[in-house]
């Protein structure tokens, strides 16, 4: 079972870009560590392509090297925060439109030219940390990614919500971000845990034999009749 995880710096996570098989200190590696204890004896390959301070259209110039030539089982994106956030620090905005344009191209390309299942995460940022003016720009990012989804993805994970619930169930949203935008420990956690259950049903979906205590071994392409 082959997964490629496709990203800012929020996947990146210090992954060893020297290192294919290093998948950082973040999301990805809780949520790998989770998949390999729900389906023991799987043989997974877990991808991380995330790139610190990408944008679409980064994601877009790198989606065939990153993830077309691997010919992934699944796919999962989270990206967008940058798009909005280079229009405060380097005033190098990305239009809606823009973003659109550049997102619905990496979904297309992936679509059309592998048969992984797509997982779309919205981008986020954590409120109470100061970010408060990267609203109304992303906001806009949001409602495109949602439309999108609805239109392409396999399943949608709506972080930027989930997090904000986060916020008010930890009381202090230091403890999910130190900046708004990159996951502390317990972020990371909350990004991971609702990922897993995601892909948990996105692997019994392609293999359904593939149960807790199947311990069949597959390299899906599935062996267990």
């Amino acid at each position: 079972m082959k997964i490629v995880f496709f990203g800012d710096s929020v996947t990146d996570c210090n992954r060893v870009y020297d290192d294919p098989a290093n998948i950082g200190d973040g999301y990805v590696k809780y949520t790998a560590d989770g998949l390999t204890q729900a389906f023991d004896g799987m043989d997974f390959e877990f991808i991380n392509r995330g790139i610190s301070g990408n944008r679409t259209c980064d994601l877009l110039a790198r989606v065939d090297k990153d993830v077309i030539e691997h010919q992934p089982d699944i796919v999962t994106i989270l990206i967008g925060v940058n798009d909005t956030w280079r229009k405060f620090d380097m005033n190098d905005p990305t239009t809606a439109e823009q973003f659109r344009k550049n997102y619905e191209a990496i979904i297309t390309k992936i679509k059309n030219e592998t048969n992984a299942k797509l997982i779309m995460m919205e981008p986020f940022v954590i409120y109470g940390m100061g970010r408060e003016e990267f609203r109304e720009d992303l906001n806009e990012k949001i409602d495109v990614v949602r439309e999108l989804a609805i239109k392409y993805a396999d399943y949608y994970i709506p972080l930027d919500g989930i997090l904000a619930s986060a916020v008010v169930e930890y009381k202090d949203p230091a403890v999910l971000s130190a900046d708004g935008i990159h996951p502390a420990e317990d972020g990371k956690k909350v990004i991971a845990w609702h990922l897993m259950q995601v892909l948990y049903d996105t692997i019994l979906e392609l293999c359904p034999d593939c149960g807790d205590d199947c311990g069949c071994g597959c390299d899906c392409g599935c062996d267990c009749e």
